[in-house]
């Protein structure tokens, strides 16, 4: 009685985000009641594999007792307050310190947010306000990539490139530009190898600067590894060769770190990963397992320079947000950041990733992958419907939502973008529990697979 009483009022009263909201009101979904390491229950009672973390996100898991005492703790010292103004409180000051003592370059100053949304919204922010302070108002376009993903409000949506997330919302915003999706598998040319297409890739980006005007273009912002657009890695040279194009054109670079940060990749930032040297650095998730909300953005000091001008020219500078570096949330990052210290979860995620990636790497025997790649805990795997020719399935088929449901039916939960299947399990999972989620994945896959071979769509 009390499953389907929450079902009915979840289809009453909640409101879905990036749902099928008819098929979501015709059919139902599923509700998550507790979790438990790499765990989580419905509340049915049935277990599933939490294999997106989340939302790519709950790196420690689903039952880690000092986060929630930390939060406790915090809430009984100082349950609120606020970094406006020319006020502060402990746990903010303390966070910003030992994010600056960890970040992958040199960087200066620290802005707390509750989002990777808000975060990289305020980068689109400081972007613009910088180029005013230093005497270069016509330099505001922002260039993206096609399937980046860096948020959802107006302006990190619009420096996205999810055409579903700019449907019929009226974004992007008109200064905002789009470079290509450096997916390889999907768009290398036949005998490219990953470098010739990372030089092409570099190429196009340079023909779109200049083609736009370089006094016009801004920055550029990019994630390590697309997280959104379906947990893809860069081809092998590609950050080396975009990099100095960005410093030719006096353009600012944003590595998006909400994802990879905090050990994703192998390493405590993907910048260090790829040898990214950002300008900005935007990160949340894992910043606190996901157990408060909470995001940073951390600025490089020319930056910070400009903008102590700039301030004091204005009289102040005019942002900010009510929950930015709240306390309780502060409290929580600051554990997390120290049990990933004390019980070396980057060496973990190193010793694990090979048991990972090696046994998607073997799925590709399977008829409905074409490809699987990954970094760290980070993968993703393209489901195809001719090997041979890489030739995709029907879009209107939804394959990819088919393979997520067979999975879910087998106790797993994973993320399908498009056709494309992601993965970025709690940093925590053990040799034993993937091998358990690969098992549980091919069950997946062989469950959709037979579903097409009836319909007449594969052999």
């Amino acid at each position: 009685m009390l499953a389907n009483s929450y079902d009915a009022r979840d289809r009453a009263f909640l409101l879905h985000q990036q749902a099928d909201l008819k098929a979501y009101r015709e059919e139902g979904g599923t509700l998550i009641a507790r979790g438990e390491g790499v765990w989580v229950y419905d509340d049915s009672g049935n277990r599933y594999l939490e294999a997106m973390a989340g939302l790519w996100s709950a790196s420690l898991g689903f039952s880690e007792k000092r986060l929630a005492d930390a939060a406790y703790r915090q809430m009984l010292e100082l349950p609120y307050y606020h970094t406006f103004f020319q006020k502060a409180h402990p746990p903010a000051v303390d966070l910003a310190e030992r994010l600056l003592s960890i970040a992958p370059v040199p960087m200066s100053k620290v802005l707390f947010q509750c989002s990777g949304s808000e975060a990289n919204d305020t980068a689109i922010k400081l972007i613009w306000y910088y180029h005013n302070a230093i005497g270069k108002p016509g330099k505001k376009k922002i260039i993206g990539r096609v399937r980046g993903y860096h948020g959802n409000t107006v302006a990190s949506v619009s420096v996205s490139g999810q055409p579903h997330m700019h449907a019929d919302f009226d974004v992007p915003l008109p200064l905002f530009r789009h470079a290509d999706n450096p997916n390889y598998y999907r768009f290398h040319e036949d005998g490219e190898s990953e470098e010739a297409f990372a030089t092409r890739m570099a190429e196009n980006l340079e023909k779109l600067i200049l083609a736009e005007g370089p006094d016009t273009v801004a920055a550029f912002f990019a994630e390590p590894v697309q997280g959104g657009g379906g947990a893809i890695t860069p081809p092998a040279t590609y950050f080396e060769k975009i990099q100095p194009i960005l410093r030719r054109y006096e353009i600012l670079f944003v590595a998006d770190e909400v994802i990879c940060g905090f050990g994703r990749t192998g390493s405590m930032w993907g910048s260090q990963t790829y040898g990214l040297k950002p300008d900005m650095i935007s990160c949340a998730k894992a910043l606190s397992a996901s157990y408060q909300p909470i995001s940073a953005l951390m600025i490089s000091e020319r930056i910070y320079e400009a903008m102590l001008a700039e301030s004091g020219k204005l009289g102040s500078f005019g942002h900010g947000y009510t929950y930015g570096g709240h306390p309780v949330a502060c409290a929580v990052a600051l554990e997390t950041l120290r049990i990933y210290e004390e019980r070396d979860i980057i060496g973990h995620v190193r010793a694990v990733a090979p048991a990972m990636q090696g046994g998607l790497d073997a799925l590709e025997a399977h008829p409905l992958v074409g490809d699987a790649r990954g970094v760290g805990l980070i993968a993703g795997v393209e489901l195809v419907a001719d090997k041979g020719t890489r030739a995709p399935f029907d879009p209107a088929r939804k394959v990819g939502l088919l393979v997520q449901a067979k999975c879910q039916e087998a106790g797993l939960i994973v993320r399908a973008i498009g056709d494309r299947i992601a993965f970025t399990p709690p940093l925590i999972i053990t040799e034993g529990e993937i091998a358990e989620m690969c098992g549980r994945f091919k069950a997946g896959l062989d469950a959709a697979h037979a579903e097409l071979r009836a319909e007449g769509l594969m052999a």
